[in-house]
């Protein structure tokens, strides 16, 4: 008797509250294949359920995002996406919770977009709003007219996270010798001295968007402090020990139209930046430079195509040629562009899109092509491909990861 009507509550309870709360989300399936490499090899084979819980009530509303992966291997990655409280007032409002934070006008890069940290378990192919990482922290926006004071604070660190040991998107570092490892220091204990700190100011006006930004974080990205420690028989031992040091930037960024044009442009100056050299021995194995991010972008529409173009630049600013050179900082410049075209067609059913980057230091590129369309209001089917050039460089060392791929997604 009590298990009917713990049944009966229960199945009451959802049916109240489904009626109250909004849902919506999409379930999709994702096949990819490589043909780099000559395999053939399905090395994504990915069931998706994204859901979006949501009410509005008068003076507040909640969100929250739970996502489910289901992958090839039969594993299962549960990712809470978003989990936050609304909280509005006349000239200023709260969010506290879990929250995906969004800045900047650069497509495809990160320069002043660095409040949410970067899932990379399938590099940069996932749509950007997977790739970014939900905070845990408050966001205070206040309204003066058309502008906005915003203040995030993060009490918990959240670092970037990388490709599994054993995937294709994997990455191992190179070392002079075989190290071993000292994790010790990698974590940030969550404190109110290890919190994160951001402001931002935008302005909207009848000529000019812009906003700009600061932020005292720290690095998402583990430096890789090196060190010689001997063992039992004498002999020296490279430690590789990474950990995450403090940053601090200072960027902004604006859009305008200019004509047929808009003119967009982003960027940053970050400070004490830890970059590893080629002599372990001295300082850890670092050196510590300021760097400039910087990006130039224009979109336009020429017979009835969608394009936009991208220019990045990143300049290490005192280099020192002992700097190492990796996949995101190649010498004192390093320059890369982006590109894309869009076409709609079939009252807009039916998009086909290039997107590109191209590194112009390890003349390695991604070129994604593919085609959308809107089977119907509910689903949508993609194919596409992810072809890498080059053989170094942030593409370049994925040159045997060329793949096919296609998508069904469901969407209610």
């Amino acid at each position: 008797m009590r298990k009917i009507f713990l049944i009966m509550l229960i199945t009451f309870s959802y049916s109240i509250f489904a009626q109250s709360v909004d849902f919506s989300g999409y379930v999709r399936n994702y096949p990819g294949m490589l043909v780099g490499n000559g395999s053939n090899d399905f090395v994504i084979l990915q069931n998706t359920f994204n859901l979006n819980i949501e009410k509005s009530f008068d003076n507040s509303s909640f969100k929250v995002n739970p996502m489910i992966y289901h992958n090839y291997s039969d594993s299962l990655y549960f990712r809470l996406r978003e989990a936050y409280i609304d909280l509005y007032f006349d000239n200023f409002d709260l969010r506290v919770g879990k929250q995906q934070i969004v800045w900047g006008k650069a497509d495809g890069v990160f320069i002043t977009d660095i409040v949410s940290p970067k899932d990379l378990f399938e590099f940069l192919l996932p749509e950007f709003d997977e790739i970014r990482i939900g905070v845990e922290g408050a966001k205070f926006n206040y309204y003066v007219g058309n502008n906005t004071f915003e203040i995030v604070w993060l009490p918990v660190f959240t670092p970037t996270k990388f490709a599994a040991p054993n995937s294709v998107w994997a990455v191992t570092p190179t070392f002079p010798i075989t190290p071993t490892f000292d994790r010790s220091k990698l974590r940030v204990q969550s404190s109110l001295e290890n919190s994160e700190l951001f402001l931002k100011y935008s302005a909207l006006t009848e000529y000019i968007d812009y906003e700009i930004m600061g932020g005292y974080m720290w690095d998402d990205d583990p430096t890789m402090f090196s060190s010689f420690v001997p063992d039992s028989a004498g002999s020296m031992n490279l430690v590789i020990s990474p950990e995450h040091k403090r940053l601090s930037l200072v960027g902004g960024s604006f859009s305008t139209t200019l004509g047929p044009l808009v003119v967009r442009g982003e960027s940053a100056f970050y400070f004490g930046k830890y970059f590893n050299t080629n002599n372990p021995t001295i300082n850890q194995g670092v050196v510590q430079k300021d760097y400039i991010h910087y990006m130039v972008g224009t979109d336009f529409n020429l017979f009835d195509v969608n394009f936009s173009m991208q220019f990045i630049q990143k300049v290490i600013m005192d280099y020192e040629d002992i700097i190492v050179s990796n996949q995101l900082f190649n010498g004192e410049y390093s320059n890369m562009m982006t590109f894309l075209a869009r076409y709609s067609m079939l009252n807009e059913t039916l998009d086909l899109e290039l997107f590109s980057y191209y590194d112009f230091e390890f003349d390695d590129a991604l070129i994604r092509p593919r085609m959308l369309y809107d089977f119907s209001d509910t689903i949508n089917l993609q194919f596409g491909a992810n072809i890498f050039t080059g053989t170094e460089g942030m593409f370049g060392q994925y040159n045997k990861n060329d793949m096919i791929y296609g998508k069904i997604i469901y969407s209610f």
